[in-house]
This record gives C-alpha cells, structure tokens and sequence, in this order.
C-alpha cells in the first residue's frame, strides 16, 4: 500500500479529531455501534478540518487564508492544504523543485481563487551592468519560473531577501515588473526579508529594509519574520504596513527547539571527546547551561511535546491585527492536521503566560532571525546569523539535505572557526544566547560528512 496515499486517507477520515481525545472518541463509538436496542452512533467524522478565517491582504484586495502553505515538497500535502480552504502558496525560485511540485497541485485548483507567490532574489548586479541588462535578467528569471509553474500569472512577484534599501530602488528589476503587470503575468510586488547574509558584505536590518520598502510604495506585500520571542525590529514594520495597506504574511513563527535533536548532539559530541577540540569546552558549556534551563521550564510545565508551544507561539501571531497569514512549512499531514486546527482560534490567557515563561526560560536558546546585532563583533566574520538560521531549517523545519547544502556553500568562513574564540559575539548578545555553543553544535550537524 503507497504510505503516501494511506496518509492522505487517514488525515481526512481523521483529523477533525485532532491530535488528542482519538481514545476517548473511538471508545464512546464502538460502544454505542454495540448497543442493540439503539441505532450506531458514529463520532468520526468525515471531513478534514478546514480554514475558519480569511483576512484582506492589504490593498491587493484578496481574502487570504489566515494559515498559509510555505515550502512543502509533498504534493498530496500541498493538495490536502488546498481542500482545507488554504488560498496563499508561497514558493521561491532557489526552493529546490518546488516550482514543478506546485505546478502540479495548481492544475487541480480554481485559478482565481488562490493567491500565489514567487520570489526572485535581488542577486548583485555586475559593476558595469545597464537597466536594460538588469531589467532582462529579471524577465527571463520570471519567466522561467513561471513556466515551471505552468501558470499564466502570479499574484505577486517578490524581491527575495534584498540586503540594502538602496536594491529595493533597483530600476532594472521594477523595469520588469511594469513590463510583466502589463502584460498581465505578474499582478503585485513584493519583497521577502528574514535577514542578511553577513559573509557577503555588511549589511542593513530587516527592519530598515522594509521600513523602506513600505517608504518606496511599489511593494504590494510583505513576507517577513515575526514571532513571539521576535518583536522589536518588527513591530514597527507591521505598523508601516497597516498605514501603507501592505499585506503581511510571516514566515519563522514558531521558534521552537527541538529539544530532543539538540539533546542528542549534545550528548554526540560529549561522548566522542577526542574528536571534538578541547577548545569548544566553554562554549558548549554555555550551551548546555540554557539547555538544562529549558529542560526545566519544559518538567515545569508538563509539556508532552514542542507542539504545545508551537501552536501557542502561531496563535500569538495571528492574533496581531496587522498579521493577515501565516506560512507553515509542514511536511506531513499529521503536522498539516495541526495547523489547520490553529485557523480561527484565539490565544488564550493560560496560552500567554505560558509564552512569558517560555520566553523567560528558553528564549536564550533562540538566535533571532534577522538580528545580526553580534555579527559586528566578530573578528574572523562568522556569518552568525545565515549559520543559525541553517540549523533551524535542519532541526525545526526537517529540511536537512537543504541546510547542509546552504551550509556547505557558505563563502569564507564558517563556525570552525569558533572554537578557539574568546567569544566577543556572545557579550554582544542583547538577548543572552549561547552563541558560540551553539555555532559549534550548528558546525557539528551541518557538516557533511
């Protein structure tokens, strides 16, 4: 029997049941179907859960989902999101094959009822390059992204992860989009931002990214990182949104360890001490350190799994009036199934104060996305940020060959060079984060072997 099909089964036969009660359901109608006297009652029912809330994304007018579908190479999944009433799919042009997965799905859709949106990066043009040069690479990327989206249009074209205000005034790139709008096959702008990459040259924030992009007025959307543990540089952007009509959709909101995978290598690394360098002592003691702190606040609260906080950490963001959708990234039904019950649903008091103390806890276990603040204080020019960001994609989002190759590309140095640091990024650090220890696990799982 296909594995994949059986999912697929299973999660519409199942998941309005959810991931807890299952038992206690079941029972109650086996033992009715039982009763001889009385017809059988069944509780399963035999729908999926759906999409309970949409939302305007700003002046592009369309009602999104309030949970959208981000980077998921599974086809059925991707189709399952779309018949749980999911309407944003976001994907990119360096997002290995998943221009071709999605095409798939789209042929199957109600065009004009799905918003979907690629991404271009605003790679460095060459010294010498003119508009005309510039504007022509654009077009040909864009086309060619669209047709392996075998797609006539995208709803919105974004400029992926530019790192300096000045690319967002890139005259060849919005020579492009006026020459696809017009044409009809690209229907609003935007850009991504989730912070720059430090080992190609010193950059600009997030937060001055986007608050110019929303300054420019030629961006329709942004895709952005945001989340409960990450609020500083972001709430100002949100607020320029909701001034400018810019729709919002996040990426990173569940920054949540997995606290197992880490354990792990922790333990990896502790238990082979003669292939680990006697210099990564300190900084891996530091690490444990907040490791162990999490791990209480984990017995504290009797947390069963990361899921609990997960699912508190979405419905903080969506309860920000000007957040219109959040992107999961999920590979599986069963994680789809979770999600999609977090549609509509409120944060509650209990849910909040249980974030407060996990931030209180475990926050210094989390290098903010798009921070950069300790880059500046490194002396050998680890890209600290690009590295961490890595390790999530491998351990919170399962994207391990992906991370590995990104990491593998880095130009320059990388979190080898850490271990015999005196670790100024650490003191640098706004928010107490292991740095170097946690570089050092990063260097560990990321390498190829």
């Amino acid at each position: 029997m296909d594995p994949k099909g059986k999912g697929r089964r299973q999660f519409i036969k199942n998941s309005a049941l959810g991931m807890i009660g299952t038992g206690l359901a079941g029972g109650r109608a086996l033992a009715a179907s039982q009763m001889p006297s009385r017809p059988a009652t069944q509780v399963v029912p035999d729908e999926a859960p759906k999409i309970k809330e949409y939302r305007t994304l700003g002046r592009t007018g369309f009602q999104v989902s309030d949970i959208s579908c981000g980077f998921i190479l599974d086809e059925g999944v991707i189709r399952a999101a779309y018949e749980s009433g999911m309407n944003y799919f976001d994907t990119a042009e360096e997002y290995p094959g998943h221009h071709r997965v999605l095409a798939r799905v789209i042929k199957t859709m109600d065009r004009k009822k799905v918003f979907i949106t690629t991404k271009l990066e605003a790679t460095k043009p060459e010294p010498r390059a003119t508009k005309s040069e510039i504007k022509e690479g654009f077009l040909k990327r864009a086309r060619k992204a669209l047709e392996e989206l075998q797609t006539e249009y995208v709803d919105c074209l974004m400029m992926h992860c530019p790192e300096k205000a000045e690319t967002l005034k890139d005259e060849g790139f919005h020579a492009a989009m006026a020459e696809l709008k017009a044409e009809g096959r690209v229907r609003h702008v935007g850009v991504s931002q989730h912070g720059t990459f430090w080992f190609r040259d010193p950059e600009e924030t997030m937060e001055k990214i986007l608050l110019a992009a929303a300054e420019d007025g030629r961006f329709d959307v942004f895709l952005m990182a945001y989340n409960f543990l990450k609020r500083d540089n972001a709430e100002c952007v949100l607020e320029a949104c909701r001034g400018k009509k810019i729709g919002v959709a996040l990426m990173k909101t569940a920054p949540i360890a997995i606290y197992d995978t880490l354990r792990s290598r922790i333990e990896a690394l502790e238990k082979d001490k003669k292939d680990v360098d006697p210099l990564y002592a300190d900084g891996l003691k530091r690490y444990k350190e907040k490791f162990e702190a999490a791990q209480e606040f984990i017995r504290a609260h009797n947390l069963k799994n990361p899921g609990e906080i997960r699912d508190a950490a979405i419905r903080f963001v969506l309860g920000h009036p000007d957040v219109h959708t959040a992107c999961c990234q999920t590979q599986t039904y069963d994680d789809l199934n979770a999600y999609l019950k977090l549609s509509g649903t409120k944060l509650t008091v209990a849910e909040s104060a249980k974030l407060d103390a996990y931030r209180e806890d475990c926050g210094a276990l989390y290098c903010r996305h798009a921070c950069g603040v300790c880059e500046p204080s490194c002396p050998s020019g680890v890209p600290v940020n690009t590295i961490l960001r890595y390790q999530h994609y491998f351990a919170s989002q399962r994207r391990e060959k992906e991370a590995m190759g990104y990491y593998a590309g880095i130009p320059g140095v990388r979190a080898d060079a850490c271990g015999d640091c005196a670790a100024p990024c650490e003191a640098a650090c706004p928010y107490g984060v292991p740095v170097q220890g946690m570089l050092l696990v990063a260097h560990e799982t990321l390498s190829m072997p």
